[in-house]
């Protein structure tokens, strides 16, 4: 009965996160503006591979395997944030058509 249970949880985990990564399909084809994409996409990186890793960890029980996948969780929602904010940092920072472009250029001059 307990790995049954253990079974079904972790299968719903698994299904939160397809749902998740099929919202961030949706939205990264729904919008038009290229910051609301890559957030949409590291929202959906970070919480879906999170939730669907911890659904593999219930289904595989309390071993060494449970441990990398957790090692795993802990360096995605490190490395996912900091890499899409470094992205989006870029992209304000190089594309003049964005009114965000002149503040950051401004405020280069002010500190200069």
């Amino acid at each position: 009965m307990y790995e049954w249970a253990r079974f079904i949880a972790g299968c719903c985990f698994l299904l939160t996160g397809l749902v998740i990564f099929a919202i961030e399909l949706y939205g990264a084809f729904h919008y038009h503006y290229v910051l609301n994409r890559m957030h949409m996409a590291a929202f959906g990186d970070t919480l879906g591979i999170g939730v669907s890793l911890v659904g593999l960890m219930i289904i595989n029980g309390l071993n060494f395997t449970t441990l990398k996948l957790l090692l795993v969780i802990v360096f995605l929602w490190c490395a996912s944030p900091v890499s899409s904010h470094l992205i989006a940092r870029l992209e304000t920072a190089t594309n003049e058509k964005l009114d965000t472009y002149m503040e950051i250029e401004k405020a280069e001059e002010e500190e200069e």
